[in-house]
């Protein structure tokens, strides 16, 4: 009973503390040749044994909240999502072993049309078919070794998270930034459901079906995403906001110059008219009235010419006429003229001949008191005031599709649109025995307000972009039944430290997140306004495809001669038909797909998770080509040979006597003292701040190459030798896992080691329980001295020295450099920046005004640093 209880508490402090102990090989010493097999062997091995590390909720002050973008659960997974898992999973393992308490979550971006469609063509729930996908992909995401926080777990379409997704919308209506209106919409005839500007493409196609967009008046939900137009604009020069690179600017032209104002206000038809204006005091003018464009969608509706607008800041009417005369504002077709405030719009308005009833405008009221009276008083009655671009629409979410959230709305013949009360959600999806429709008595219901049993509950669902604009938050509190999220827990773990996602999310999705984080911010829910520090937007996977140049028909790789491949010339082999070699997103279509499954079982999870990291930046798009394999199958060829032959050599009897105070072994010793802090400072850089992964594995494997020129008694004697080549597997790890952990349990189980168990290596735990290597403190590091841009100098100091250096310390040093002192004579230094990368390099840069006909040189380009 007490050895029972002594190891249950040996587990749970194992938990607890998050430590493996070393696990033993599953592979023999005289095992030398890496294949396949083997490889299939480890991964099967270590698979269990490779992703128990958790995220604690109460060790907050050392949190890192690594998120990528969930997946639809399609079915299958691409080789896109491989590799962005395979990025997100090697950096979360990365701060793992680095101190860091991670948080890296997975779930399930499940509502949308593709399910709906394929329920539809194959008669089943589309339930059941997101659920089989979600499973399924779920067991892949497995096999490729990431370590998720399965825990957290959620999926967009259960009723325990569209729960809340209802709640956030009842929140917008309850503050007037959800409304209903009759708007000239896009009309998807295939999808047969209404598009969002943002979702139709330059030719006017739906971003889906590819169908050719339809114009359709219908009433549909809002969201008021222009509200917070400015605030939005304004938090991309938000300084914690990392890495946001070009993707700053795509949010910049999105949400354009916020130089105007938008109103809504009311017509006599019943609908609301965005009126955009950059001088909000003319709506004090009694004598204003509104121009439409002739092709305005109202001018299509009955007695158009009758129409007219409210107006709350006179209590006097405003007539609408159409005319393409007035000089609308771009991406506007609404033009507000006041005859009492402007001369041009007085003039504007003989020339359209109008007789409007002229009336007297308060002479006393100025044009800054108009218009702040006017800001004012729209805010309160909630029908905007807000500062936003003329273009910048308001977010329309209805679609009329089965497979959403449904919109907790119910309509009554008495009450008018009315919120379903928050203690009577979820509004649960009915039903769907009938995919093409429900009928109307089967959307009956009773009405919240006055009880009329003869309501209707609202049809439409939301856009899936809903669903996924605050996940990120529910990912922390998945379970929590009571509450939306806990918001203690919320302010301590948000913002989220590194989000990494494609680029082609990198407008819409962000810019909806960024709308819902920056609202749940001004109602006190959350700490920060901008939801994302870090971003890693990483490029596409490209296959290589075949189309038959006069039908464009798409053909495979093996129906194809290839003539030229540098010139991209084939002919197809049975017609001898040109064809075009291009590089395309891989897609089933194209049929230049790759199944990862074909990978996993021809290569194995860490071959190619190593291959998807390779060669190109995250950032990049990758061209996938098996061409390119050879490089990462012969590097773990020679890191097995390395560890096997250390093996040997420490285990083999010592038939010679090696004086390890001889001035050449003395020196070898040196070079892997060198090599080791050389290659741990290029792979942590880019690990941590770069992210360019694929040079962090360039450095990775320079480190193999120093370790595999050692000599014999260097890899027998060597004690650098030794701190390297576990430096090496260490540094592998968070990409390679299963195989860093049965290289290391060789390793580890080696016999005469010459280091000493310590803070840096723990020989009793797995690879993934160590610490990441740390640049020793005696290794000189690069402080990098740049005037205007250009380098200087680069001065060599011991990392003791940098970590502890100032910016003012790095003035004084480079103004007792020689070759800083001789060109700044006679100069004025503007400005000064000092960055610093905690044990890896320094970087100082002076800006001085330019002489002409000055060239820059490097006078003395590397000097020793003396204390």
């Amino acid at each position: 009973m007490l050895r029972h209880l002594y190891i249950k508490s040996l587990r749970q402090v194992r938990h607890n503390w998050n430590i493996r102990f070393l696990t033993k090989s599953c592979t023999t010493a005289d095992t030398t040749e890496l294949n396949n097999d083997i490889k299939h062997t480890i991964e099967n091995h270590w698979h269990n044994r490779i992703n128990d590390l958790k995220f604690d909720p109460t060790c907050v002050d050392k949190k890192f909240y690594v998120l990528s973008m969930f997946p639809y659960p399609s079915g299958n997974l691409h080789m896109g999502h491989v590799r962005v898992y395979a990025i997100s999973d090697a950096i979360a393992r990365f701060y793992r072993m680095c101190g860091k308490n991670v948080f890296q979550p997975i779930g399930w971006d499940a509502f949308g049309l593709p399910a709906e469609n394929a329920a539809i063509q194959r008669g089943v729930e589309p339930s059941e078919w997101t659920k089989q996908n979600i499973e399924q992909m779920k067991q892949q995401l497995k096999v490729l070794g990431c370590s998720f926080d399965w825990k957290h777990e959620m999926s967009t379409c259960d009723p325990t998270y569209y729960k809340w997704t209802q709640k956030l919308f009842l929140m917008l209506h309850k503050k007037g930034l959800a409304y209903q209106n009759e708007a000239l919409v896009n009309w998807d005839p295939v999808d047969k459901t209404v598009l969002a500007d943002e979702q139709v493409d330059s030719n006017g196609c739906s971003w889906r079906s590819g169908a050719k967009v339809e114009k359709k008046l219908l009433k549909q939900w809002f969201i008021r995403t222009t509200a917070y137009a400015k605030d939005l604009l304004d938090g991309l020069d938000d300084p914690t906001l990392q890495d946001w690179r070009d993707i700053i600017n795509l949010q910049r032209h999105w949400i354009g110059e916020c130089n105007g104002y938008a109103f809504q206000l009311l017509t006599s038809a019943g609908n609301l008219l965005r009126v955009w204006t950059t001088n909000p005091e003319y709506l004090k003018d009694p004598n204003a009235f509104i121009v439409l464009k002739s092709k305005h969608y109202l001018s299509k509706i009955k007695n158009a010419e009758q129409l007219t607008l409210e107006n709350p800041f006179t209590g006097i009417t405003i007539p609408i006429f159409f005319s393409d005369i007035p000089n609308y504002a771009d991406n506007c077709d609404v033009y507000l003229a006041s005859p009492g405030f402007s001369l041009d719009d007085k003039l504007l308005q003989e020339n359209m001949n109008l007789a409007l009833l002229v009336q007297n405008i308060n002479n006393n009221l100025d044009v800054n008191t108009a218009k702040t009276e006017v800001l004012e008083q729209a805010k309160r009655l909630n029908i905007g005031g807000q500062r936003v671009s003329a273009k910048l629409q308001d977010w329309l979410i209805s679609r009329q599709r089965y497979w959403g959230t449904p919109i907790p709305i119910v309509h009554c013949d008495q009450c008018g649109a009315v919120p379903v009360p928050e203690e009577k959600l979820p509004v649960l999806l009915p039903h769907k025995s009938n995919l093409v429709g429900n009928s109307k008595e089967e959307n009956q219901c009773v009405c919240p307000k006055c009880g009329n049993s003869n309501a209707q509950r609202e049809t439409d669902t939301m856009d899936t972009f809903v669903d996924s604009s605050w996940y990120y938050l529910r990912y922390l509190d998945s379970t929590n039944s009571q509450k939306i999220f806990d918001e203690k827990l919320i302010k301590t773990c948000m913002p989220v430290d590194l989000y990494i996602g494609g680029k082609e999310h990198a407008v819409l999705h962000l810019y909806y997140a960024r709308f819902m984080n920056h609202f749940l911010h001004s109602v006190g829910m959350v700490p920060t306004s901008e939801p994302f520090k870090r971003l890693l937007v990483q490029g596409m996977v490209m296959g290589r495809s075949y189309r038959i140049k006069g039908t464009g028909r798409y053909v495979t790789e093996n129906e194809v001669e290839v003539v030229n491949a540098k010139k991209n010339q084939a002919l197809l082999k049975e017609t001898k038909e040109p064809v075009v070699m291009s590089w395309e997103k891989m897609s089933k279509s194209k049929l230049n797909g790759v199944d990862p499954t074909d990978m996993f079982r021809e290569y194995g999870t860490d071959t190619t998770r190593l291959i998807i990291l390779a060669d190109v930046a995250p950032t990049s798009h990758r061209n996938w080509s098996n061409a390119t394999f050879p490089g990462i199958l012969n590097w773990q060829k020679r890191l097995w040979l390395t560890v096997n032959e250390f093996y040997a050599e420490r285990t083999a009897p010592d038939n010679q006597t090696i004086d390890i105070n001889d001035k050449k072994f003395l020196e070898e010793d040196d070079k892997m003292f060198d090599s080791r802090n050389f290659y741990i400072k290029g792979a942590t850089f880019n690990y941590r701040y770069a992210h360019q992964l694929s040079v962090a594995i360039s450095k990775m494997q320079g480190l193999t190459n120093s370790l595999r020129r050692a000599p014999k008694e260097i890899v027998r004697y060597g004690k650098q030798f030794e701190r390297a080549l576990a430096s090496q597997i260490i540094m592998l790890a968070p990409m390679a896992p299963h195989f860093a952990s049965e290289l290391w349990s060789k390793f580890a189980s080696t016999p005469n080691r010459l280091n000493a168990t310590t803070d840096e290596l723990q020989w009793d735990n797995d690879v993934l329980s160590q610490r990441w290597p740390e640049i020793d403190m005696d290794y000189k590091l690069d402080l990098t001295i740049k005037v205007n841009g250009f380098e200087n100098c680069v001065m060599k100091i011991p990392r003791c020295h940098l970590d502890k250096l100032t910016s003012n310390d790095a003035m004084d040093i480079a103004f007792n450099t020689d070759s800083v002192t001789s060109y700044l004579i006679d100069k004025k230094i503007r400005n000064t920046n000092y960055v610093f990368y905690p044990g890896i390099d320094a970087t100082l840069n002076i800006y001085v005004e330019k002489v002409k006909q000055t060239k820059q040189k490097s006078i003395n380009p590397t000097k020793e640093f003396v204390s």
